[in-house]
């Protein structure tokens, strides 16, 4: 299982870095234009486009976060078995549903 998480964790960071470079280049570029954040949610709202690429770096970074905080927590907590997997798991969860809710507010309310 060890082998798997590390694939799925350099498999994340992979997805992530195109994701991360394309949203600073359109923060940077709605900053430039002075657009409002009204403006900006009215450009997003109902892009399915926009839902997909913030939807898929939500998966990508809570995958990753939680693999990396269950590496964390067994090296300085000593944590292992079912307690370490039970905790990332909650841990995943939890950031997925922040951030598949904060893309649901951004790209359909």
């Amino acid at each position: 299982m060890e082998f798997q998480l590390y694939i799925v964790q350099r498999l994340s960071a992979l997805i992530m870095v195109p994701l991360v470079i394309g949203h600073i280049v359109v923060m940077i570029y709605a900053v430039q234009g002075g657009l409002s954040a009204a403006e900006i949610l009215g450009r997003t709202q109902g892009s399915v486009i926009w839902g997909a690429f913030y939807g898929l770096f939500v998966l990508a970074a809570s995958a990753h976060a939680a693999i990396g905080l269950r590496n964390i927590a067994q090296e300085w907590l000593s944590l292992g078995g079912l307690a370490l997997n039970a905790a990332a798991g909650l841990i995943g969860l939890g950031l997925l549903a922040l951030g598949g809710r904060a893309v649901y507010a951004v790209v359909v309310l």
